[in-house]
């Protein structure tokens, strides 16, 4: 049967608009489908979350080498930490009490400050010095007062008896004339053991070094 050109052309339409609807309905489950695929692919499931966790850069404690632990260094010396505390507090007792005086005072009086600081030998050295004739009328004109501090610097040297110590001796000193303040670094040494120090020399600490 033949068409009128009306009917043929209502045909054709329906025809697009059911090819259309055919090519949609083929087309877009596939869409859906591969959009899933993807999303599914790019999220951990809950189970992949929690049984391998991502891995993290190592903390400064994890890449920094194992302390191998602090070196007593006492244990390389013939005494402990405890002796040299003790030799030190002696040393510095002894340095104030050096360069402290008064006109008033005797040598007996001046070298009686330092006894349990002191050896026998040293305290008579001392006496015979603050006694010179020179030294003492002088200290007698001016009218000295004189008062001391000491400051440990270093240690120079040691054995299995005896420190020695470089100390600076600070002395402020009042006179009829006006009052100064020096300076003087001693070499100082002690003997003795364990928490029992005497000292037993003292001279300027420059006196045989080059």
């Amino acid at each position: 049967m033949d068409l009128s050109p009306g009917q043929q052309k209502a045909v054709f339409v329906l025809v697009v608009v059911v090819l259309a609807a055919l090519g949609y309905w083929l087309i877009l489950p596939k869409v859906t489908h591969s959009g899933g695929s993807a999303h599914a692919a790019t999220s951990p499931t809950p189970s992949a979350a929690g049984s391998a966790p991502p891995q993290q850069a190592p903390s400064a404690a994890t890449a920094s080498p194992a302390a191998t632990g602090s070196v007593n260094i006492y244990s390389w010396l013939p005494f402990t930490e405890q002796d040299l505390a003790a030799a030190a507090a002696v040393t510095v007792k002894f340095g104030s009490a050096y360069n402290t005086y008064s006109y008033t005072e005797s040598a007996a009086d001046y070298v009686g400050t330092m006894n349990g600081l002191i050896t026998p030998q040293l305290a008579a050295t001392l006496k015979g010095v603050y006694a010179t004739p020179g030294v003492a009328q002088v200290r007698t004109s001016q009218k000295q007062v004189a008062t001391g501090t000491a400051v440990i610097d270093s240690l120079r040297a040691f054995g299995p008896s005896s420190i020695t110590f470089v100390v600076t001796g600070t002395q402020h000193l009042v006179t009829a004339e006006g009052t100064t303040n020096g300076s003087s670094q001693y070499a100082i040494t002690v003997t003795g053991s364990g928490t029992s120090w005497l000292v037993n020399d003292i001279q300027l600490a420059a006196v045989g070094q080059s």
